[in-house]
C-alpha cells in the first residue's frame, strides 16, 4: 500500500542545510497497523506528512496505492489524497463555521459524487454522536471534536488513514476511545492505519512499530500477540 525508498528531507537555511530525513525505506503492506514513534525531533510527523502528500521529499520516492506521490502536481495530488487518505490531526483541525456534519460532508463533497449525506450520518452515530451532528466544534469537547474529525476522515472511505498524535490533547478515557475507533476501522474495514505517538501503550497495540532517531530508522519490528 505504502512503499518508500531512500526519503530524505531537509530545510535550507542559507548556507546551512538542516537534515530532518535521512534515508527512509520501508513498505507498508494494505491492512497493517503501523505505529511510529520516538523522541520529538526525530523526524516522525515529517515523515507522515511525506507519506500523506501533505509534503514532499527533497530526495527519495514515495509510493500511495501504486501511485508516485513524490513528484505529482499539486492538483493532482490533492486528488490523490482526497480519495485515497483520511487524515487525523492532534489539534482535530475542524472548521468552525460548519457543524459537526457539515464538517464529515466536506471530503465527499470535494472527492466523490453524489450525496453523502447518509453516510456522515451513519458514521456520526457509530463514533457515538448521533445526538450532537447539528452542533458546532466550539460547542463539542475535544474528544467530541477528535471523534468528528475521525468520520471525517472515514467518509470517503480511503484505503489510508494517518494520524498524527491523534490522543496527544485528550485525557485518557477519549484517548481510548479515539484509539478504538482507528482500531474498529482498521480491523473491519481493512484501512491500513499509520499512526505517530509518543505513547506506548497506544504503540503496544499496533501490529508493527517503527522507530526513528535523528531521521532514521533504528527500529523496524513486527509485535507479537496481537
Amino acid at each position: 500500500m505504502i512503499e518508500v525508498k531512500n526519503a530524505k528531507k531537509w530545510i535550507q537555511n542559507g548556507a546551512r542545510r538542516v537534515e530532518i530525513l535521512r534515508g527512509i525505506s520501508l513498505d507498508i503492506p494494505a491492512g497493517q497497523f503501523v505505529a511510529i514513534v520516538g523522541a520529538s525531533g526525530s523526524g516522525k510527523s515529517t515523515l507522515l506528512g511525506l507519506l500523506a502528500g501533505l509534503d514532499t521529499p527533497s530526495e527519495g520516492e514515495i509510493w500511495l496505492d501504486g501511485v508516485p506521490i513524490h513528484n505529482l502536481a499539486e492538483a493532482e495530488l490533492a486528488r490523490v489524497r482526497g480519495r485515497k487518505i483520511g487524515f487525523v490531526f492532534q489539534s482535530y483541525q475542524l472548521i468552525q463555521t460548519l457543524t459537526a456534519l457539515e464538517n464529515v460532508l466536506l471530503p465527499y463533497e470535494l472527492n466523490l459524487e453524489g450525496s453523502g449525506l447518509e453516510r456522515a450520518r451513519r458514521l456520526l452515530d457509530e463514533v457515538g454522536l448521533g445526538e450532537r451532528m447539528d452542533h458546532y466544534p466550539v460547542q463539542l469537547s475535544g474528544g467530541e471534536q477528535q471523534r468528528v474529525a475521525l468520520a471525517r476522515a472515514f467518509v470517503v472511505q480511503p484505503p489510508v488513514v494517518m494520524a498524527d498524535e491523534p490522543t496527544g490533547n485528550l485525557d485518557s478515557v477519549n484517548g481510548k476511545i479515539v484509539l478504538d475507533l482507528l482500531l474498529d476501522r482498521n480491523r473491519k474495514a481493512g484501512t491500513t492505519l499509520v499512526l505517530v505517538t509518543h505513547d506506548p501503550e497506544i504503540a503496544s497495540r499496533a501490529d508493527r512499530k517503527i522507530v526513528l532517531k535523528d531521521g532514521l530508522v533504528v527500529e523496524d519490528a513486527l509485535i507479537q500477540n496481537q
